[in-house]
């Protein structure tokens, strides 16, 4: 029973006691409760709280400091770069293999030691179709790491098929016009094609005034460099992310699994590098057969 209920139950026998039968059997028996819950009521308006028993957790229980140092270590964490559930028990899986916990049991914990500290969060996706090669869509975010023993802020260029989920993921230190240019061409090699369409946000390095519905004024050098490569752009609708949620999601994804914890590299170039598998490491996807994407272009390679 609810404690409401309770509460309103123990009123009613009250107001019996006082104003109907008047006495402890008569009551409980108009009512249909024990003769114990009336004394209880006579005695205190409230209801006596229910003892809790301390369920012993012999799995849990030698994880927990663990778990609970690293949630606690998330305080000082980049808001987007804290652990998730599944990444803990990742981290589990591999730091105390003899400690065998199905993942589940890692979730429930981690949800409820969230709920204490008041973080919360629930996210809504929506499936979509994409034919092979058809389109990908791409995007800045930020991401932390320790470089040289410092850490820095670094701005990460991605860009991910939206028909198999595969993705490409390079850092700079700044998003400039040529880091954005330069890590398309990166994107193109690792794809091993082009993609028909790319949807953007309004990124300074490739529109330079928004005009009235879908027309955009976009920059010269990105102009150029899009027919070189012969692919189509589309911009979303300012402030609408959700227009081009597949490369937001992804970017929340990588950031929560592959930057956490914060990675540690003696420069850019180091945590670029592919040996790495950390900045270029994606869904595990086939990426659209290049038979249904557009070949690189010919010539020379745009600067």
């Amino acid at each position: 029973m609810e404690r409401k209920a309770k509460v309103e139950l123990f009123e009613q026998i009250r107001r019996e006691y006082e104003f109907g039968d008047g006495t402890v059997l008569g009551i409980a028996r108009k009512l249909g409760v024990h003769r114990r819950m009336v004394r209880q009521a006579l005695a205190n308006a409230a209801p006596p709280e229910r003892q809790q028993w301390e369920r012993k957790r012999p799995i849990m229980a030698p994880l927990m400091p663990f778990i609970d140092a690293v949630l606690e270590a998330d305080r000082n964490a980049p808001r987007k770069q804290r652990h998730t559930a599944h990444r803990i028990w990742q981290r589990i899986v591999t730091e105390q293999p003899e400690r065998k916990v199905w993942e589940v049991t890692i979730r429930q914990y981690v949800r409820e030691r969230k709920r204490e500290l008041g973080w919360s969060a629930r996210a809504t996706c929506v499936p979509q179709s994409y034919a092979p090669g058809q389109e990908g869509q791409v995007d800045w975010y930020e991401a932390w790491a320790e470089l040289n023993g410092e850490r820095i802020k670094l701005q990460v260029f991605a860009m991910r098929s939206m028909a198999s989920g595969a993705a490409f993921h390079r850092a700079y230190h700044r998003a400039t016009q040529q880091a954005f240019l330069e890590a398309h061409e990166h994107a193109f090699q690792y794809f091993e094609g082009v993609f028909r369409i790319l949807r953007y946000d309004n990124l300074k390095a490739a529109v330079k005034k928004i005009l009235r519905g879908f027309r955009r004024e976009e920059t010269v050098r990105f102009i150029a460099f899009r027919s070189h490569w012969r692919f189509q752009s589309e911009f979303c609708t300012p402030e609408e992310p959700h227009e081009k949620g597949g490369i937001e999601g992804e970017a929340g994804y990588f950031r929560r699994n592959h930057w956490v914890p914060v990675p540690k590299a003696r420069d850019v170039a180091d945590l670029n590098a592919p040996d790495r598998s950390l900045v270029r490491r994606a869904v595990i996807a086939a990426h659209a057969p290049r038979s249904s994407m557009l070949p690189p272009a010919a010539g020379v390679r745009c600067q």
